[in-house]
This record gives C-alpha cells, structure tokens and sequence, in this order.
C-alpha cells in the first residue's frame, strides 16, 4: 500500500493568505525553517497505477498538477483517479470535488449524511451523476475500492461550520465526522484528520496499526485566542490540542501504533517551525508530522 501526502495543512493552508501569525511570517519571508503546505487530502493505491483521494481540498487541482503520479496517463481524457473518499463535509475537504467536474468517472465514497449535505448544495451538482457515482458507506461495515478494504467508523467530531449553532454536537460521534481504517496486504492505515477528543473505543480500534495519520490542528487548545486571531479553542473547533492533559500526546502515548504522524496542521502550529522546541517535544514523543510530498509504503 502507497499513501501519498498532497496536502498536510488545516483549512486555509499554510501559510494563510490572510495571515501574519509569527509562523506564517517565516513563511512568507521564505525562510528555510519552515516549508509551505497546501490543505490536508491524502492519496493511497496498491499498485502505484490506480488511486484514491481521501478527501479532496480547495487545493486539488494544483496537488494534482504536483503529483507525477495523478497525471493523466493516456491520450484524450483520462486520470488515474478511481475514487474519492470523504471524512466529513468541512469545506476544505469537499471543495476541490469542485476541480474534479470534467466528465472523469469515479466513485465518491461519504456517509449518507455527508452526501445528503452535498446533495443539499446547488454547486455540487456540476459533479455529473452520469459520471460520479454517489455511494453512501455504512459505519463500520467493511467497503472496497481501488483494491482497498475500508471500515469507515465515527469518531468525536462536529457538524461543518456552516451547519452549526454555537457549540452545537462539539464531540459527538455522528456519521458527520468518521476516521478510516484501510487495509490492503495485511497492512493497515488509518486516517483521523479531524477528532475533538480520544475515547477508549478509539484507542482500541487504534491498537495494531501500521501508521496513524491523525489531527495535528494546534499545538495549544488555546493557540488562536492567544494569538488575538480568534475566539475559539481548538476544543471548540471540534478538534484536539497535540499538548495538555487532554492533548493527544496524552491521550495517544501508550498506543501500539508503529508509526505516528500528525496531519491537518493549522497554519498558527509552531511545531511546522522544524527547529522549534515544540517541533522537538511532538518528535521526542514518537510522532512525526506530515508535509506535501510525503510519500510512505506498507
């Protein structure tokens, strides 16, 4: 199995094109300490030939046109896209279904729910049925696609922003945010871009695997307001902290999970700055973090 990172960052990429936090700083004065992410889709294939998308970002077209491997292959239309898989309904992991509307077949794999609320969006419909063949997955029941066999199961999570009432469901486990367990080969991955707290259920379904990509948003709950940039926590944003009691350093320390990497990195997260002491804390844990381009095989 080949997991292909296009995307490591947090909704709005890094850095933030409206941001001028002390990490996006780095980044737009070109500084060697940090490296620029583009939002958070990752890609896996068995063979190397067909792929699938685990979610798809605003960013998609221009991941594609950086993945050799995604290039189209044949003369006139083709593309080596066999499906894409959804996690939730957040903007930035639907929106680049957007860039993907030129009459190419593939399956789009959601929750009934996820699906339901694209259904609901008058710009979803660009997606031709003719070509996108909508199919809703049922949590924890086994599914296949590109030769992968998949459980999509709920984790703690939120409705989109766009859906919510102040605080409303923060930490409920709904088909509106789900994690994936993929297996090919006897090896396993299982992808958490999103979760707002760890659950002894989630620590046990963990148990085994052979890599974890897992929400990496901030490294403080407190990371925004701190910076004045806003009111909310990452406790609030439906995601966890990578420290505190609660963090998922804590949470996560005792998992047997041979390797760790942290996703979905919000453009405030001091630990992209790869000298950084709190770059050095995540990697003295056992963890790593993701970065475009990222390429592991099981």
């Amino acid at each position: 199995m080949h997991v292909l990172v296009l995307g490591s960052a947090a909704g709005g990429g890094f850095p933030q094109w409206n941001c001028r936090c002390p990490v996006c700083s780095l980044a737009w004065e070109g500084s060697p300490r940090v490296r620029p992410r583009t939002q958070s889709t990752v890609a896996v294939s068995v063979d190397g030939a067909s792929w699938v998308l685990l979610n798809a970002s605003p960013d998609l077209r221009a991941q594609i046109l950086a993945a050799p491997q995604l290039h189209p292959q044949r003369e006139g239309r083709s593309s080596p896209i066999e499906s894409v898989i959804l996690s939730n309904a957040d903007l930035d992991h639907v929106a680049g279904l957007l860039a993907l509307r030129e009459n190419h077949s593939f399956a789009l794999h959601a929750s009934a729910e996820v699906l339901e609320t694209l259904d609901a969006d008058p710009v979803f419909r660009v997606l031709n049925p003719s070509f996108v063949r909508r199919i809703p997955f049922r949590l924890d029941h086994p599914f296949a696609s590109g030769g992968l066999h998949i459980v999509a199961f709920a984790v703690p999570g939120k409705r989109p922003l766009f859906f919510q009432s102040e605080g409303e469901g923060i930490g409920s486990e709904t088909e509106m945010t789900v994690g994936l367990d993929i297996t090919s080969n006897g090896r396993r991955f299982v992808y958490i871009p999103g979760c707002a707290h760890v659950t002894d259920a989630l620590r046990a379904r963990l148990a085994g695997a052979d890599l974890l990509f897992f929400d990496g948003t901030t490294f403080t709950d407190d990371e925004l307001p701190a910076l004045g940039l806003s009111s909310k926590t990452a406790a609030r944003m439906g995601h966890m902290a990578m420290i505190g009691e609660s963090g998922s350093l804590n949470a996560l320390a005792h998992i047997n999970v041979a390797r760790k990497v942290f996703i979905h990195l919000n453009n405030t997260n001091p630990v992209l700055i790869e000298d950084s002491p709190q770059r050095r804390t995540v990697e003295a844990s056992g963890w790593e973090i993701a970065f475009d381009g990222m390429t592991v095989s099981l």
